[in-house]
């Protein structure tokens, strides 16, 4: 991945708080809002500059260090240090005061190399230094010229909680760290573990300075320096500098100051100071955000919820009635006539669900229709709601416990509006073809064209009974002749008022019983169909009221893991 510029991470970390606001823990957003805001802060302020703060336990010699690298008797060491409450700078380069502000620094010091007129305008014989606005002025040794903010800030080990607090927060807002130490509390366990522990992976902006080792042999001060190496790779400082110095016999001073200037001059301690600290808050998101979701795991189990939940709709039901229905409407329209009257009178199970076309149904308000579904059992109900759950634990595989709870509660909100959300997409779905199948027309008519023929041979039998019962004329009644020689038999000779009457009653019942057989295809065909509209309409509510709620928990966890990384790079 190429590398990106401080603004490009900082607004790529704000992005991961944004999607991360309400899920992940709040003291970890906290943290990462105020890096944003430091770093939006110092991008406003003075980029000539570098801030540099010396910090330290009580008694480590911060004010003699600054005192050293200044040249000056700026701050006062001892009991009557000022800096034991307030913080002290010593600037060199104009245009720091927004700068100072924004640190809420008020003691200040202006370091120049030229010497300083006295009050007779002579350069060289007047005081060391000169009261210029918020400024006192000074003479500086050579080496550091221009762009430094040099802090020495109160103990960070102070009894007042006031001074502490004061230190930390311009531990926080430096560009680069240098921290004093002595030979007796160099590995303090508070120095270690509240300080330079958390500033692990910001090597290049952290210098430790073991001070006082004009106390020391060469072979102790080797001895120390090897051995706080140790502890500050320990730390996750590996690489950062580590001097010795002796602000009393100013052994090591002119190396802090050569460092402190080429700080200086480079510039670029503000923005890798800021880079680090996102990198580092955006590693804890990332780290926080956990394993990015399964999407297969999601298209899995959707095939599962959806079952569950066309069994809560009670799609079976429906389905089986589709079946019924269609059957029925079959032998009405192709059954004997002389039967057919019989099965109205059996209840048509579409029209008890209540998903029969009527007016009701293709109103304006469709939204209104229910159905006439029994109510759910309650062992379905909890199927259905299991089947979410369910749903939930395998799209939230590896998901953190925060976006974990925030999809549960997602899916909680949809299961209280399925049983509504389920009937009326029942109700709404086209469950019956809006023709009817042109066979049925046509049996219908070779029905009725049977029956015609049957009637008129009965007709014509019982007139012919009639007249022979009078004794009047037989009625002619011509017959259909079968010649049955080429067979063994002879001429078979059949009346064609018994044939017509005997056949058209034969094929009457003959094609009701074939029409039943098409019509049992045709039934389970037409539910098929029926079932597949239903499933859609179904997978439709689960889509809606489950699978698009959790969705948008697991982009946003995306669109954070994307957003921290970028930001982490």
């Amino acid at each position: 991945m190429s590398r990106i510029d401080l603004a490009a991470r900082t607004a790529a970390l704000d992005a991961a708080i944004t999607e991360a606001t309400g899920r992940l823990d709040r003291d970890l957003l906290d943290d990462a809002r105020a890096v944003v805001a430091r770093a939006r802060e110092r991008g406003g302020l003075s980029a000539e500059h570098t801030v540099v703060a010396l910090a330290g336990a009580t008694g480590s010699g911060k004010s003699s260090v600054l005192n050293a690298v200044a040249g000056e008797e700026l701050a006062a060491p001892g009991v009557r240090r000022p800096t034991t409450s307030h913080a002290l700078a010593a600037v060199w380069g104009d245009g720091a005061v927004p700068l100072l502000d924004w640190l809420e620094v008020r003691r200040r010091h202006e370091m120049h190399e030229a010497p300083v007129a006295d009050a007779s305008g002579s350069p060289g014989t007047g005081p060391a230094s000169a009261t210029r606005g918020l400024f006192r002025r000074h003479r500086t040794p050579a080496g550091i010229t221009t762009g430094l903010v040099l802090l020495d800030l109160p103990d960070h080990d102070s009894v007042v909680t006031e001074h502490r607090v004061r230190a930390e927060r311009l531990v926080e807002r430096a560009d680069l760290l240098v921290w004093v130490v002595d030979p007796q509390k160099y590995a303090d366990a508070a120095l270690h573990e509240r300080y330079l522990r958390p500033l692990a992976g910001r090597s290049d902006v952290v210098v430790v300075a073991l001070n006082q080792v004009d106390r020391l042999t060469g072979a102790e001060t080797d001895a120390m320096l090897a051995d706080l190496r140790r502890l500050v790779k320990a730390d996750g400082l590996d690489g950062a500098r580590v001097l010795a110095v002796s602000a009393r016999t100013g052994q090591g001073v002119d190396q802090l100051r050569g460092l402190l200037a080429d700080a200086a001059q480079r510039r670029e301690a503000a923005t890798a100071r800021l880079t680090g600290d996102e990198r580092a808050v955006a590693h804890r998101i990332l780290e926080a955000c956990g394993q990015a979701p399964s999407e297969r795991a999601g298209e899995r189990a959707r095939g599962a919820l959806t079952d569950a939940l066309e069994l809560a709709a009670g799609v079976p039901t429906v389905v089986e009635a589709v079946r019924r229905s269609a059957v029925r409407d079959a032998h009405a329209a192709t059954g004997w006539p002389v039967t057919r009257w019989i099965g109205r009178f059996r209840p048509d199970p579409l029209r008890r669900l209540g998903l029969r076309p009527d007016a009701a149904r293709t109103g304006d308000r469709p939204d209104l229709v229910r159905t006439s579904l029994p109510r759910t059992r309650p062992s379905v109900r909890a199927a259905a709601a299991s089947a979410v759950r369910h749903y939930v634990d395998r799209v939230t595989e590896g998901v953190p416990d925060p976006w974990v709870l925030a999809a549960r509660h997602r899916a909680q909100e949809g299961i209280d509006h399925l049983p509504d959300a389920l009937d009326s997409a029942v109700a709404s779905t086209t469950i019956e073809a809006a023709r009817k199948p042109v066979w049925w027309r046509v049996v219908g008519v070779l029905q009725w064209l049977f029956l015609a023929a049957a009637v008129a041979g009965l007709l014509w039998l019982g007139a012919a009974a009639a007249v022979a019962y009078f004794q009047l004329p037989p009625l002619p009644a011509p017959e259909l002749s079968v010649d049955l020689t080429d067979r063994g038999g002879g001429v078979l000779e059949v009346p064609w008022p018994t044939l017509l009457a005997l056949g058209g009653l034969a094929a009457g019942l003959l094609l009701a019983l074939v029409s039943r057989v098409f019509a049992a295809l045709g039934a389970r065909r037409r539910a098929a169909r029926a079932r597949r509209r239903l499933r859609e309409s179904v997978a439709e509510v689960a889509d809606r009221l489950v699978r698009l709620p959790i969705g948008e928990e697991m982009v946003a966890l995306g669109r954070c893991r994307t957003a921290a990384a970028i930001a982490a790079s």
